[in-house]
């Protein structure tokens, strides 16, 4: 799932954390595998003589899923509680670590955030406990995104692979033909522009997640990290393929082609909904936010489709992803195996998988689901019936291989704004915006107890 909004308040890790961290108190504040006493449930828990794991989680259909899994399953329970999504949560769970008690048994987050706990030793690598019985269910990308080196601290839910969504309507008007690189995207935006239309796309500040997507696209390695070497981090976010991303899309801007409008605004919802952008760059899952945020309704019923991302090589091309979730084991759990087996088996049965697609909650990626041909046939509704799973997602999930995030994601991602924000000033180039942003990270996970490699 997307949720990738600016985050009130980052989750830091403190030098002294980095360098001599110590695992959570086992069992503090959590109820697994102590019977039914699990208290504060969301859900009625139906198998009382069973051992109750709890979780945190904010999926929109977690009622049902929580509801199919303690149905099913004959080992465990799961008591699920919504404590606020993304960083409402992140904040608790920072307070239950620091406090050695009051987190759950099994954690919902996004994939991002894995290595910020990870390297906390906040979380459980679930590897030795029944990995080998779902891994077949994911694709490689999937496991890479839950990894760190070897271990493996989550199971994927759902992701984010990424393409072009486009007004049809403009583009039939302005005769433009969905670009398949992105030298194509810049030439349809001037065609466009010079014809008088409105601006082809939207480069914003505030998703550095989808501008890292957009460099790894074109070759960026921005992280490398062992866990084996846990005060040691690679960080390249000045090579050439950062740089050359940056300068493209600060040209574009320059020349008026793309806006710079905040996403996730009434402001830039909007500019959607009334035809102020040809293009959204975006994943897997925007047509369900699009659609809850009234894109898609009224006068502009029927007048999107999608396309594959455009690509900087098309005879190599390189699928990204942004945004997904994974359900993690804390810690704090009191029995790890038995919490390893709800993160397993949570949004892993076809009512609880066909539910989540079907109302565009989750884009899939237990194969399970993915594979489905009532999933890939589907006629999107938003998308005026086009198959886009068929023609688009599921071509661009199975090829995409994972990515490598660092422990300090949200400190990079507010230093990216900050770097993008100089961009549309006109004060720095995207060259120079890649250099200082690489000066910056570096110099934080310095300060943090990294050697920056």
């Amino acid at each position: 799932m997307k949720k990738r909004l600016p985050a009130a308040a980052a989750i830091l890790v403190t030098a002294t954390a980095l360098v001599a961290c110590s695992p959570g108190e086992q069992g503090g504040g959590s109820t697994a595998a102590s019977g039914n006493g699990a208290s504060n449930c969301t859900n009625t828990i139906p198998k009382k003589n069973l051992p109750v794991v709890t979780m945190w989680g904010w999926y929109p259909n977690m009622q049902l899923v929580v509801d199919n899994f303690n149905k099913q399953n004959g080992e465990v329970q799961v008591c699920w509680t919504n404590v606020g999504q993304g960083s409402d949560e992140y904040d608790k769970f920072q307070t239950a670590i620091s406090a050695g008690t009051g987190a759950p048994d099994v954690i919902m987050i996004e994939m991002d955030r894995i290595p910020t706990f990870q390297i906390q030793k906040s979380l459980v690598d679930i590897k030795k406990y029944g990995f080998d019985r779902v891994k077949a269910d994911y694709g490689d990308g999937a496991w890479k995104d839950v990894s760190v080196g070897d271990a493996v601290y989550g199971v994927p839910v759902d992701g984010g692979p990424m393409a072009m969504i486009y007004r049809k309507d403009l583009f039939e008007k302005y005769d433009i033909t969905p670009p398949k690189t992105w030298a194509e995207y810049e030439q349809a935006a001037q065609k466009m522009k010079d014809a008088g239309g409105p601006q082809f796309g939207d480069f914003a500040a505030n998703v550095s997640a989808l501008t890292m997507a957009l460099q790894i696209q074109k070759g960026a390695v921005p992280f490398t990290y062992d866990p084996a070497q846990p005060s040691s981090i690679g960080i390249k976010l000045n090579d050439q393929a950062s740089k050359d991303v940056l300068d493209y899309w600060a040209g574009l801007v320059k020349k008026g082609l793309v806006g710079t409008q905040d996403q996730f605004t009434p402001e830039y919802i909007s500019g959607v909904i009334n035809g102020k952008y040809a293009t959204y760059i975006s994943a897997a899952w925007a047509p369900g936010y699009l659609t809850g945020a009234g894109v898609g309704k009224g006068e502009d019923t029927g007048k999107f489709a999608v396309a594959p991302l455009p690509q900087w090589d098309p005879a190599n091309p390189v699928q990204v992803n942004w945004g997904g979730s994974a359900f993690s084991v804390t810690s704090q759990a009191k029995n790890p195996e038995l919490a390893a087996k709800a993160a397993y088996g949570l949004y892993a049965d076809k009512e609880s998988l066909t539910q989540g697609w079907t109302n565009q909650i989750i884009f899939p990626l237990n194969l399970k689901a993915l594979n489905d041909p009532a999933f890939v046939d589907l006629k999107v509704a938003f998308f005026d019936g086009q198959q886009a799973n068929k023609e688009v997602y599921v071509p661009a999930a199975n090829a995409y291989k994972g990515v490598t995030y660092s422990p300090f994601g949200q400190y990079y991602f507010d230093a990216m704004t900050k770097q993008v924000t100089a961009l549309h000033e006109g004060s720095v180039t995207g060259a120079q915006a890649a250099d200082r942003l690489q000066e910056d990270v570096a110099n934080y996970a310095k300060e943090q107890g990294f050697t920056a490699q």
